[in-house]
């Protein structure tokens, strides 16, 4: 490599090999070039999952994008961070101060509650209040959590049309990211809901979105819906997806790309992939290790 290599020698430095060159090239956060192996891979695998979509010659860019892919290697989100072990995870810690991925998920957060305003939410109807004291209430059954019980039956199919709903969420933005995948410029941008729906589709991290603002708008509450960035330690791609709490140490997980799963598996299910981080519009949380977060505590 020599001459006109100046823009990437100042930013990179001066190395005495060109491999090295190389790798600070592609490596270099600055330069963002570690930013779609996932979502295309992703991609890929749906193509291939649909029978009516097979690699053929009417398909050149799909095949070009497939041979940039498996030469260059890139991710999703393109910064490279510590990986923590799927099993036993906290997933609310408070983020530490040079944490590398606040800024960029702060700067998201202010530009996602700005453009809200530019979509009128549904109003919901007045809450009902409680009537207060009822003879009924002393007639209660002994044993709370009987089978047979109203309680346990109203749960059980609560929770149930709550799974119905997630995995109708997630079958429907897995079909749509087929037909609205739309790739970043040279600069990784993490578009809001409204620039996504602006712009006709975008990248994993905006399709992402759709997944996300779904279930809170179909009832879902904030403090159970959350974005995850994940990574794969095996090769460092990072990626986005849903994650819904209905339990609080193993989420489900809606990709809407395919990169990492199809379907609604459980987090625990997925042993490839680890979180990384954990936010919405209004809060950010690092997830580590449960064993690492307890022995901090004591």
């Amino acid at each position: 490599m020599s001459g006109g290599n100046t823009a990437a020698t100042a930013v990179l430095g001066s190395p005495r090999r060109p491999l090295e060159l190389w790798r600070r090239f592609f490596n270099h956060p600055s330069l963002n070039f570690a930013r779609a192996w996932a979502d295309t891979r992703g991609m890929l695998s749906l193509a291939l999952w649909n029978r009516r979509r097979v690699f053929s010659p009417s398909q050149p860019a799909l095949l070009a994008l497939a041979g940039l892919t498996l030469t260059l290697g890139l991710g999703c989100a393109g910064i490279t961070m510590p990986t923590v072990r799927p099993e036993g995870l906290d997933y609310f810690q408070a983020p530490t101060a040079d944490d590398v991925w606040s800024p960029k998920i702060e700067g998201w957060q202010r530009r996602e509650r700005f453009d809200s305003e530019l979509i009128a939410p549904l109003e919901s109807g007045p809450a009902v209040e409680s009537a207060g004291y009822s003879a009924a209430n002393d007639q209660l059954p002994t044993d709370q959590a009987e089978e047979g019980g109203l309680r346990v039956k109203y749960f059980a199919f609560r929770a149930e049309h709550k799974r119905a709903t997630a995995r109708e969420v997630a079958a429907w933005i897995q079909s749509e990211a087929k037909l609205h995948y739309r790739e970043d410029g040279a600069v990784d941008h993490w578009a809001t809901l409204e620039e996504t729906l602006a712009r006709g589709g975008d990248d994993c991290d905006g399709l992402e979105l759709l997944a996300f603002h779904a279930l809170r708008d179909l009832g879902f509450a904030d403090s159970e819906v959350y974005r995850a960035i994940v990574v794969r330690p095996s090769d460092g791609q990072h990626h986005m997806v849903t994650l819904w709490f209905e339990e609080a140490g193993d989420p489900w997980v809606i990709d809407p790309t395919g990169a990492m799963t199809l379907g609604m598996p459980r987090m625990s299910e997925l042993a490839e992939w680890v979180p990384i981080k954990v936010f919405s519009d209004q809060i950010e949380y690092t997830v580590s290790d449960r064993s690492e977060s307890l022995a901090q505590t004591r």
